[in-house]
């Protein structure tokens, strides 16, 4: 691969006086706000649009096109299956306007094209651009008949010793109804006529059903030839040997479908033995929703899909034709059966915390934050740091967030174990998600002293998405965090009621993040109206909740300056003549999940001032994280760790002109112009955490190598919807 040089195009705007927009607010077309459902799309095509770019590594391309189909899978099981769902409810109400001026058949109407088209676009990235590449570099996945003798006598016995066992072919017929197809499942069907001929003359004809169980690979790797790897969907095999499995029958036709489920989980408080129980039983009826969608090969009789169709009580605009292998997801298995680094992402590894080891005994990371905080951003960060630090503990208790949506599972799975292994659980409060990621340590030190230690993290604590998931970790012996991050724990595990200043510095929803967020925001618009220098940079996964984007856009009327890095969805529309002109919105996908949460605030002076603030935490400025779920955002304060969530990782963000795509005021996206020499945030950062002296300034933009593509397992997670 090519070593091309990239360095920081540009240096910051001056941050002096602001200026009040000079125009009265405009309503801009289709309103203030930007639908929700409109905005997760135009993030799944940006994901999309990752697929389609051939400067990323082939394989790479594969992985981010299986992503964008799983998020599609939970955007319909959630997203689509609600609205379908408040409209089956509100037939006979008035049909009321959304934010954008359309009723809830008008949004349905588009959603559904926009749907529509999404779909035929995967299908089109799959046929005419990675499939021609993937055979160019070696791979390809082979139909029955393109099989070799060799590959054929393979395949028929990986069938009779792995497949043939665990299928359950059935035949629809008034003593065999129609099989439960659980969410998401592959399943075939199969129109079948009887062998036998009636009395009355040909026996009508019926469907057959056989599920394939998801223990069974998707993908059968066969034997490599003259250096080609070739591989065969598990559908391929199973349709080759269907004759056997329907003994008696003629076989008209057949297709793979599937089927996407409501997926909402519904529960009463009052009904609730315990939040554990509960949770369980309703993932148990999760698999059971109404049919939302389905999927069928495009090439399937009409007769079938109007069966299928049918007997899941679906309108015909669920029913989704792929000229694509149905359920592309399944291609992260492709991803990771082919062995070609080439064709990935090379391994990278963060830098690991060097602490002193010169001092009698060696200075450990507990001796280390008796003198200063520790900031650490991860991937670029090792996450070994936390790992140790957590392994310090003895007695423990934990708080599991239960609720966590297509986490409920393994979280439960983790309960029982961590109780197993006689650890306190307790689920938090009630009626809201626990969000908040803190750990809090008391030991007692080598000179006989009792203190505290904590960890506020942005990301989960998961040492494997911690290679893939950008975010931030402040280790911190401060006694007022270590003391406030005690309350909150005393809130999750005792619903304490301390009154919302018991838990300052730190802000916390539901009981005082909200306001404390309108109220810094609220800050530097007085600055602005004062003439004092105004200036907003918040990273965040999604931007939904209305007081904030009303005060963002008061505060950009006054003349605040306003740079938002959204991963997904933004309900706000920038660069509105008098309603938005001073703010900006960009999104960057790439190698790595962005998923820290920065927010900065430069409190009436320079942004590399003292008074400037800076605060990290789990909460987007969304209704649910503000309002709905246990969140906490911290203050960093140390003026060295301050400078470096400004300086190196927002100015990196705000510099990126590789990755980065500027939202427009309609809603859509571009991407940011190219320009010579080029910057990647990710690219760099990963550079810089190898070569600390190429460290980016906004008065210098010192030339930094581009590194080769990384090497990074993939892990589909409901984080990277951001629904």
């Amino acid at each position: 691969m090519a070593v091309s040089k990239q360095t920081v195009p540009t240096k910051l705007p001056s941050r002096t006086a602001p200026r009040r927009s000079s125009k009265p607010p405009s309503t801009p077309q289709g309103g203030r706000l930007i639908d929700r459902d409109e905005s997760w799309l135009q993030f799944n095509c940006r994901v999309l649009e990752e697929a389609n770019d051939a400067s990323n590594p082939l394989l790479e391309r594969v992985k981010f096109l299986a992503i964008t189909a799983s998020n599609l899978d939970e955007f319909v099981e959630i997203r689509v299956a609600g609205v379908l769902q408040r409209l089956e409810e509100g037939l006979r109400l008035p049909h009321h306007l959304d934010a954008g001026g359309l009723t809830q058949h008008e949004r349905m109407q588009r959603l559904r094209d926009r749907l529509h088209q999404f779909n035929n676009d995967q299908a089109s990235c799959w046929n005419d651009r990675l499939v021609p590449e993937l055979k160019s570099a070696g791979i390809s996945l082979l139909s029955w008949k393109q099989l070799r003798k060799a590959d054929r006598e393979f395949a028929v016995k990986f069938f009779q010793e792995q497949v043939d066992p665990l299928l359950t072919p059935v035949t629809l017929d008034p003593s065999h109804p129609f099989p439960r197809v659980l969410n998401k499942a592959l399943c075939l069907a199969l129109l079948l006529r009887h062998k036998r001929k009636l009395k009355s003359g040909t026996s009508p004809k019926i469907l057959g059903v056989i599920t394939i169980p998801r223990s069974l690979p998707s993908l059968i790797a066969l034997p490599d030839h003259k250096g080609q790897r070739n591989f065969l969907l598990l559908e391929e095999l199973i349709e080759a040997h269907i004759d056997s499995m329907f003994r008696g029958y003629s076989i008209l036709n057949h297709t793979a479908f599937r089927v996407t489920r409501n997926s909402n989980l519904y529960m009463q408080e009052e009904e609730a033995r315990s939040l554990l129980e509960t949770v369980a039983e309703e993932l148990h009826n999760r698999r059971k929703g109404d049919a939302v969608r389905m999927e069928i090969d495009a090439f399937a009789s009409e007769e079938i899909a109007e069966r299928l169709r049918i007997n899941f009580e679906l309108e015909p605009w669920q029913v989704f034709r792929t000229a694509a292998p149905v359920n592309l997801s399944r291609l992260m298995n492709l991803y990771s059966a082919a062995k070609l680094p080439a064709l990935k992402f090379t391994e990278f590894h963060g830098r690991r915390l060097h602490l002193d080891q010169s001092t009698k005994p060696p200075t450990n990371v507990f001796a280390a934050l008796r003198k200063e905080d520790i900031l650490l951003h991860h991937p670029f960060d090792s996450y070994s740091t936390v790992e140790d630090f957590i392994a310090q503990t003895k007695d423990v208790t934990v708080v599991v967030e239960l609720m966590a949506r297509f986490d409920e599972s393994s979280n439960i799975r983790w309960a029982r174990e961590l109780e197993d292994a006689g650890v306190q659980v307790f689920y938090g409060i009630f009626g809201f998600k626990t969000h908040c990621k803190l750990a809090l340590i008391v030991r007692r030190d080598s000179d006989g002293i009792v203190r505290s230690y904590a960890h506020l993290g942005t990301g989960n604590y998961n040492p494997v998405t911690s290679r893939f998931y950008t975010d931030i970790s402040l280790l911190t012996a401060r006694p007022e965090l270590t003391e406030a991050v005690l309350r909150v724990f005393r809130y999750l595990t005792a619903d304490w009621a301390a009154g919302p200043n018991a838990y300052r510095p730190l802000l916390v929803a539901p009981v005082t993040l909200a306001a404390d967020m309108l109220a810094l925001i609220a800050r530097e618009t007085q600055h602005a109206k004062a003439g004092h220098p105004a200036h907003i940079i918040a990273k965040m996964n999604g931007l939904l909740d209305v007081p904030t984007i009303d005060a963002l856009y008061a505060a950009s009327q006054a003349g605040v300056e306003i740079d938002l890095i959204v991963r997904g969805m933004c309900a706000l529309r920038p660069s509105i003549p008098g309603l938005s002109d001073h703010i900006r919105v960009r999104s960057i996908i790439g190698r790595f999940l962005e998923h820290s949460r920065i927010f900065f605030f430069a409190n009436g002076g320079p942004d590399d001032g003292p008074q400037s603030e800076v605060f990290c935490g789990s909460a987007d400025w969304m209704t649910r994280n503000l309002y709905e779920r246990c969140e906490v955002v911290f203050p960093v304060v140390d003026p060295a760790l301050k400078r470096r969530l400004r300086e190196e990782i927002l100015d990196a963000y705000l510099h990126d002109n590789l990755k980065a795509r500027l939202m427009n005021p309609d809603g859509s996206y571009e991407r940011a112009p190219q320009s010579i020499p080029a910057l990647g945030a990710q690219q760099y950062l990963m550079e810089l955490s190898r070569s600390p002296e190429k460290r980016l300034t906004r008065d210098k933009s010192p030339a930094v190598e581009s590194t080769p593509a990384e090497e990074a397992e993939s892990v589909l997670s409901k984080e990277q919807s951001g629904l």
